[in-house]
């Protein structure tokens, strides 16, 4: 049983913590069903905080509350100050954000510009500001040449990139992106995951809803992990530790018992042999792995490679969900 310890909302970086997004204890529930239940996080200022969690898990119903697209059934949160619960913080808060939701909601007859120009209309964007941010933002995601072209023509990925520049079009402060790169290609992904991480640069806060492991290992500072409620929240890599710990690997070009006994006399919590390959369970690498070297080599062993055992975040996701199940 990993050790789920407590949520980690710390800053990122040294200094005082500014969490543009402050939720606590939210709930929500359809009739005898809850859908999201006591959930409390931060995300601050310039961070990309990923949402991942099973299909009905409550990522969905979680970023509609905060965007003031549903009410809550119990608990508070809190966008750049403004109260989701309260009617006259509403329109701040939907002014302030941009939301990518799981479905485009595009009109199919108008081109992509008129589209962008349409939505840029009612964020009150002036027209200088929506003609540059429409070239812009379709430019970078390869669209600016097709700008004319009736949106009900285009392929489900690049409607999904013409809905990405929507959210972006009006240069909001917080962005909710609800399965980004989804009906996209690797290629397509590639820009939109880029476009993403040039947004965080410029200061941008981001929740990124997705099924996209990789993805969200690669551009996430923090992940939580829903399953109705909660279950963690941390970075990657604490994550990865607080699943599976540190693991050295020895890759050997032979392993005999001798070899294996100089380990144990180390007293390692665990020692895996498979074939030419030992993994060992460490505290500290750094401190633990030149010993284990030593007794290796002074054991008559052949080292080919040393390295730290890195499971990928799906393993850590599927092992969190699956012990959460039992």
């Amino acid at each position: 049983m990993w050790d789920r310890g407590t949520v980690d909302n710390r800053p990122l970086q040294s200094g005082p913590a500014k969490p543009v997004i402050d939720v606590r204890h939210l709930t929500k529930r359809f009739g005898a069903v809850t859908a999201v239940e006591d959930v409390s996080f931060q995300v601050h200022e310039g961070e990309i905080f990923g949402f991942l969690g099973p299909n009905g898990a409550g990522k969905t119903t979680t970023m509609r509350m905060l965007c003031c697209l549903i009410a809550a059934s119990g608990g508070d949160a809190r966008i750049g100050g403004y109260d989701i619960a309260k009617p006259e913080d509403s329109l701040p808060i939907r002014q302030m954000i941009g939301l990518l939701p799981d479905n485009v909601g595009l009109y199919n007859e108008l081109s992509a510009y008129d589209n962008l120009d349409f939505y840029g209309k009612l964020y009150d964007c002036p027209q200088a500001t929506r003609e540059t941010n429409i070239e812009r933002y379709l430019t970078l995601l390869g669209l600016w040449d097709k700008r004319d072209r009736a949106v009900g023509s285009f392929s489900k990925g690049m409607q999904q990139k013409v809905a990405v520049a929507r959210a972006l079009l009006h240069d909001p402060a917080v962005l909710f992106l609800d399965e980004p790169t989804a009906s996209l290609d690797p290629e397509s992904s590639k820009v939109v995951t880029d476009v993403i991480l040039q947004l965080r640069r410029a200061g941008k806060t981001i929740v990124l809803n997705t099924h996209n492991l990789d993805e969200a290992q690669r551009i996430c500072d923090r992940i939580g992990i829903i399953k109705t409620k909660l279950l963690t929240v941390s970075t990657p890599e604490q994550l990865r530790k607080a699943v599976w710990g540190n693991r050295t690997v020895l890759q050997l070009a032979a392993v005999d018992d001798h070899i294996v006994a100089a380990i144990e006399q180390l007293k390692p919590k665990n020692l895996v042999r498979e074939g030419t390959k030992i993994t060992v369970d460490v505290e500290d690498p750094l401190a633990e792995n030149p010993a284990l070297v030593q007794a290796v080599v002074a054991a008559g062993g052949r080292i080919q490679y040393v390295t730290e055992l890195n499971p990928a975040l799906a393993e850590t996701y599927l092992r969190i969900v699956e012990e959460d199940s039992r």
